[in-house]
């Protein structure tokens, strides 16, 4: 069994600061992509970023220049720097990897973290 647990989340004013933290658990797999979605009611699960093993990462345009996604490949856990934040990222965020367990090559989901950006 192989479970993602986030941390991180939480309520921050517009123009602040928030770090989400994720750890892949569990013994025998190998993780490949990992990243962050995020979704807000009403609408589906949309991509925030994702990283590779190698380092290389994707952003969505909107993100970009705010948000840094970082992993520790050791550690299996993956990184979300959230800075200069708005109103329009408050969503539900969750954390993706994409690993092997079982002799099989699956998508993994964490249980989701809130983050609000109000005033």
């Amino acid at each position: 069994q192989v479970q993602l647990v986030e941390s991180g989340g939480g309520l921050v004013q517009p123009g602040g600061s928030l770090r989400l933290s994720c750890v892949a658990s569990g013994s025998r797999f190998y993780v490949h992509n990992m990243g962050w979605y995020c979704q807000t009611p009403g609408k589906e699960r949309e991509l925030v970023a994702l990283i590779g093993r190698d380092g290389g990462t994707n952003y969505t345009d909107s993100v970009k220049g705010r948000f840094t996604i970082s992993r520790v490949n050791g550690k299996n856990t993956v990184y979300l720097q959230m800075d200069n934040l708005e109103p329009e990222d408050t969503a539900v965020y969750y954390c993706y990897a994409n690993l092997w367990f079982g002799g099989r090559r699956d998508d993994y989901w964490g249980q989701g973290t809130q983050v609000t950006v109000s005033s």
